[in-house]
């Protein structure tokens, strides 16, 4: 290994031990039996492994901050502006400012990670640990974030090849479409369509995966659109048009990014579509059939959703409350009151509304 700077992460895999075991094992703490710890040295000095500065450093020393990673869509995205601020709202609980990191800080001119990954990398060296929220395999600066030498709590696993966060925090995103799939179905939706989400974050490869094996166990044809993932309404617009054209048989739409839904509602008004099992049908001439109503439910509520007209089901994913665990996780391994490899799990809801239900939630 001396075409790359040799990690933290491949004394690991070469000595067969976590991580955590190795980091114990070169500084001489934690319960690590001597072989082990003889073996993680011998591998280390091996493979010309040397420990990062800043991270050494780190360890030594508090900054008082902690670093917050988002996907380059969050800013146009209420789910991630709340997340961040139930994240700040923690951390500053706990004494720590938070630092955010846009993609400029952690990404060089030639997409590869400068940042806590890289030699010197300034980011390591001004916070104490690292929240990294819906990492995608795709995100080159994730890689580094991951091995920076300081603690890193993931929103939702990583998928990636590289190195394991420290802890992290998850949804049952198979069970909250899951969910959805269920309730329009119980509301008499016989062709449902999800609009799913691409990339290769957890979140959107669960929701893509669980489409297909929803529509297998309960032998019902789910029809399954790709979205970007922060599609836009009119991005969803366009592909209901499409959909509902090729299949006017399709009778629910799951739409999956934050703040798309809208689009679906639009691509219903204008294919005469009425929206919601008691909906009244579009005016029709006595040699037409009255077009079949469409249900709309969203994989994430947010203002689009509880405003539209009319207001559409969703799943109430709380990002407040998403973030402020994310961070309270960080925290607790900073301070030592939680172990590292802890993974916690955060609560959603189904909040029902009138484009799937006729009456009271």
């Amino acid at each position: 290994m001396t075409s790359r700077t040799v990690t933290l992460l491949d004394v690991a895999r070469t000595a067969g031990v976590s991580k955590s075991t190795a980091s114990d094992a070169l500084q001489g703490s934690g319960r690590v039996a001597e072989a082990t710890r003889d073996r993680v040295r011998a591998v280390a000095e091996e493979l010309g492994y040397r420990p990062n500065s800043a991270a050494r450093r780190l360890r030594r020393a508090s900054t008082g901050a902690i670093g917050l990673h988002l996907p380059q869509t969050a800013t146009r995205l209420d789910y991630y502006m709340n997340l961040a601020f139930g994240a700040v709202t923690r951390a500053q609980e706990d004494g720590f400012d938070v630092v955010l990191l846009a993609p400029a800080s952690t990404m060089g001119s030639a997409g590869g990670a400068t940042g806590p990954g890289g030699a010197g990398g300034p980011v390591a060296s001004r916070v104490d640990g690292l929240l990294v929220i819906d990492p995608e395999v795709g995100d080159s600066a994730v890689p580094g974030l991951l091995d920076a030498g300081v603690p890193v709590v993931t929103g939702e696993r990583y998928l990636g090849p590289t190195a394991a966060p420290t802890g992290a925090v998850i949804c049952d995103n198979a069970a909250s479409l899951t969910a959805l799939l269920d309730h329009v179905t119980e509301r008499g939706a016989r062709r449902p369509a999800v609009l799913a989400p691409a990339g290769t974050s957890a979140w959107a490869t669960a929701l893509r995966a669980t489409a297909a094996s929803w529509g297998q166990e309960h032998g019902v044809e789910v029809t399954l659109r790709t979205v970007p993932f922060a599609a836009t309404p009119g991005e969803a617009e366009e592909t209901t048009l499409a959909l509902l054209r090729a299949d006017p048989a399709v009778d629910a739409v799951i739409c999956a990014p934050d703040g798309a839904a809208p689009g679906v509602l639009r691509a219903a008004a204008t294919l005469g579509r009425p929206v919601g099992p008691g909906a009244p049908p579009a005016a029709t001439t006595h040699s037409r059939k009255a077009p079949t109503p469409l249900l709309v439910a969203s994989c994430v509520d947010g203002t689009a959703t509880r405003s539209a007209e009319p207001p559409v089901t969703a799943v109430d994913l709380r990002p407040a409350a998403y973030g402020r665990a994310c961070a309270e996780l960080l925290c607790d391994i900073l301070a030592g009151r939680t172990p590292p490899d802890t993974v916690r799990r955060h609560a959603w809801a189904l909040e029902t509304r009138a484009s799937t239900t006729t009456g009271p939630a």
